[in-house]
């Protein structure tokens, strides 16, 4: 019997499937997406039916010569890759390479929802095909994204700044993340006041507990200004307390349903701290196997799932271990169901164990903390899932302030208390304990109508009535999820982006648009609202739904979205600036005989003259000249002002007072242009040198520099003190001081980390230049043992050269989530298809 090849996406899986299936198989991996749409290109064809032009992903060479040359030699094909979207892509990219290269071996599509011995063998026992619906499904949300982001960034490039990016589901989370900031920043908060009071029995036991004022006169206690406060507690001073009634309330508090994505992140992050991007990788370490000492052992489902379903055999086999472990009365009389979210995939399964008798107990010790922690409350929600409702009992006891006369206020008070029956379900989570550790001073003790009671004391309270909330990480995919915008594989990607855009950061678990991310949003809401709204885009979730399931074809989903989104974008183009402008303009520019010299920065030259001389071209020829191009000349007649006598007055004559007086407003301040004259003589790195010289081409063309951009100048200023002639009388006139260099505990734990690198990447040469990380770290660390701080593109640069070398820095996970490092790219397709 001849050789099977098997195709997985990542090493570590490859490693347990090689365990489990054995010599017959080679188990190889294509570490992810093997094509995809080229980098720099549309790679659509959107004249020729939205046809993707796919290329080889760069870095895969080796990859895919390696699997050509064993798919030559063996039987049969068997196409691994996960059971969604993704991974039926890249089994169908794989199966069109390697079909070329053995036309006789079968192309088998085999799928699991756990790497177990005994679900792989029944996967490959039971192969089929690759399933084109979702194929095409997958190729439809690629087109999207690439449509939607190489169309609509170049706008951003030209309105606000090069390098931004829009993206569909992108830019939908960045608006919410934005008008819930304005929603904040719009917020009035009105003062109120609560009233309770400490009271005690008259007999034993003594122990003082909390009521709450819920009803003056009969109406609910609102109480919204100082002196109505002032007169409850002066009415209340002398009176005593009664109890009035009491009601007691059984409450069945039935098991939540076992964790899908989006709530497993969202755990991760309240019980564990985790960032989603975290959980995901913690999760699907688990899902690919952990070596706990016979090799590797796959633990959980898989995590990218919308669905609560659940397989028969692991429902048994649950309620089994619930019976053995906690006795019979914890298991209802039927198992448990749930009903998942409308559109969700029922042929995943919820995110469970691989196997409910691997206890978190069993693992300790042989998975790393962070990981036990999330396997933890993976196994305890789902026996809690399966287990029988917990039955509570609320004690409610309403208590009067005795009226002095029959004409006096009357005032009602509250104290209730829970206790747990039967905990049920709580058993498993821990919440049965969690019960019992409240503050005592909320338990209210046995009492019976008509008892007297003391008061203690008479409290009030001032409050501020809040606005809603800033998201947190996992709040914002909640909310995603709610209003059906992207599926499980892109939430943690998404969040990630916003990060890594710069439009949003992150202190503690909440979430803060920047200032670049509300001036995108803004834009973005303004000129392709439609297109960038919650509605629409969950619109287009369902209709790749529709294309999975063989309803829609994918090219004519995408024909009728081309159509309106074509639409929109031709709304968003402004006008052009009007002819006779532009040729005053010109004409007065035709007075300058004498043009700065032309400058080369990198591989670009900048040229007065030439752009002048292109703008007329461009007149002559009857093509349109832009807004931003003819700003642009009245800036350069500004800047050459010494040749044209009275330029402003005439430009103002000309109708352009306006134009001027914006470019007034935006020149470059006098400190700005005397800190970059300071760099002039500075010895800078590649890289530095690069960035001043991009500020001061800006500040050339007059233009002022960002809060940001003059930021990052100052810090590196102040880092090139000691280059600076007589640095400190010429800091304070620009209102700088070492006093301002920033604290950056993060660059020392950084270089900490990475002292314990000890294997390098060789240096490369590109073009003229050498790559070495190794030089580069170490003197980043001579800076830093000097200066004590590096500047802000200094640690981004240590940050990616940080991720590159996670796998020898111990701790590296803690490191990477407490300063944002980025690991190597996953090797998962949904995670590498990320948007544009």
């Amino acid at each position: 019997m001849g050789k099977k090849l098997v195709i997985v996406e990542s090493p570590a899986k490859a490693k347990t499937i090689n365990k489990i299936l054995g010599k017959d198989f080679i188990v190889e991996s294509s570490m992810g997406h093997i094509r995809d749409l080229p980098v720099k290109s549309l790679g659509v064809d959107v004249d020729d039916n939205f046809q993707p032009k796919y290329v080889l992903i760069k870095g895969r060479r080796k990859v895919a010569d390696r699997l050509k040359k064993i798919a030559k030699e063996v039987d049969a094909i068997y196409l691994a890759p996960d059971p969604d979207r993704e991974g039926e892509a890249i089994a169908w990219h794989l199966g069109a390479m390697l079909s070329a290269v053995n036309k006789e071996a079968p192309l088998l599509r085999v799928q699991y929802n756990e790497i177990t011995p005994a679900a792989v063998r029944k996967a490959f026992d039971n192969p089929g095909v690759i399933d084109q619906h979702r194929v095409d499904a997958q190729q439809a949300r690629r087109v999207l994204d690439r449509i939607v982001g190489y169309m609509v960034s170049p706008m951003l490039w030209r309105r606000i700044r090069r390098g931004l990016s829009a993206g569909r589901v992108q830019s939908v989370a960045l608006r919410l993340v934005c008008e819930r900031e304005l929603e904040i920043r719009a917020f009035t908060p009105e003062a109120y006041w609560i009233h309770g009071a400490l009271a005690r029995k008259q007999v034993a036991p003594l122990d003082p507990f909390h009521i709450k004022l819920v009803r003056v006169d009969g109406e609910k206690a609102e109480i919204k200004s100082e002196e109505a406060s002032q007169a409850i507690l002066d009415d209340l001073k002398a009176r005593s307390l009664k109890v009035q009634s009491i009601a007691i309330k059984q409450i069945t508090k039935r098991p939540p349903p076992p964790y899908i994505t989006s709530s497993l992140q969202q755990a991760g992050s309240s019980f564990c701290g985790y960032s989603p991007k975290r959980t995901m990788a913690l999760a699907q370490m688990l899902y690919e196997g952990v070596d706990l000492g016979e090799g590797p052992v796959g633990l959980i489902t898989y995590m990218r799932t919308d669905s609560v379903h659940l397989a028969q055999d692991a429902v048994d086999g649950c309620r089994a271990f619930i019976a053995d472990k906690f006795g019979p009365d914890y298991i209802p009389e039927k198992p448990n169901r749930y009903k998942s979210r409308s559109g969700a995939q029922e042929a995943h399964e919820a995110i469970r164990p691989a196997d409910v008798s691997v206890t978190p107990d069993d693992l300790r010790g042989k998975l790393e903390p962070a990981a036990l922690k999330l396997y933890q409350l993976i196994w305890a929600r789902f026996l809690a899932c399966q287990m029988s409702p917990a039955q509570l009992q609320q004690r409610t006891v309403t208590i009067t302030a005795v009226k002095p006369a029959a004409d006096a206020r009357e005032f009602l008070f509250n104290g209730s208390t829970t206790d747990i029956v039967f905990p049920g379900y709580m058993s498993a989570t821990g919440a049965d304990r969690k019960k019992g550790e409240g503050d005592d001073l909320d338990r209210v003790p046995e009492m019976v109508e008509g008892e007297p009671l003391d008061c203690v004391e008479w409290l009030s309270e001032r409050k501020e009535t809040q606005p809603p909330p800033r998201y947190s990480e996992t709040s914002l995919v909640g909310a995603l999820e709610r209003n059906g915008v992207g599926r499980p594989s892109t939430y943690a990607q998404t969040v990630s982006t916003l990060y890594d855009r710069q439009y949003a950061s992150r202190e503690k678990r909440t979430m803060f648009p920047t200032e670049l991310g509300m001036r995108v949003s803004e834009m973005l809401t303004e000129t392709l609202g439609d297109l960038f709204n919650v509605s629409f885009t969950a619109s287009m979730e369902e209709k790749l739904d529709r294309v999975e399931n063989g309803e829609v074809e994918w090219t004519g989903m995408l024909g009728d979205f081309y159509k309106q989104f074509s639409e929109w974008l031709e709304k968003t183009k402004a006008p052009p600036a009007a002819e006779e402008d532009v040729g005053k303009v010109l004409s007065l520019l035709e007075e300058v005989t004498e043009w700065a010299p032309e400058v080369q920065r990198g591989k670009r030259k900048y040229s007065d003259e030439k752009f002048v001389q292109s703008v007329r071209k461009r007149q002559e020829g009857e093509s349109d000249v832009s807004q931003r191009q003819l700003e642009a000349i009245v800036r350069l007649a500004c800047k050459y002002g010494d040749q044209l006598p009275d330029v402003e007055q005439r430009l103002a004559e000309m109708g352009l007072a306006a134009l001027v007086q914006t470019i007034h407003d935006t020149r470059p301040a006098e400190k700005t242009l005397r800190k970059l004259e300071m760099m002039q003589s500075v010895e800078m790195d590649e890289s530095t040198a690069k960035f001043v010289g991009s500020l001061q081409q800006q500040t050339d063309g007059g233009r002022a520099l960002s809060e940001a951009q003059v930021k990052v100048l100052d810090s590196i200023v102040l880092g090139a003190a000691e280059q600076i002639p007589d640095f400190e009388s010429q800091s304070a006139d620009m209102g700088l001081s070492m006093a301002d260099i920033p604290e950056d505990e993060e660059s020392g734990a950084i270089l900490a980390g990475m002292i314990h690198v000890s294997e390098w990447n060789e240096p490369t040469q590109r073009g003229k230049r050498t790559y070495d990380d190794k030089a580069f770290y170490e003197s980043l660390k001579g800076y830093y043992d000097r200066k004590k701080f590096l500047s802000e593109r200094q640690r981004g640069a240590l940050k990616k050269m940080c991720g590159r070398y996670g796998d020898q820095i111990p701790g590296f996970a803690e490191l990477a989530e407490t300063y944002g490092i980025k690991p190597p790219r996953p090797k998962k397709g949904a995670e590498e298809s990320a948007e544009e």
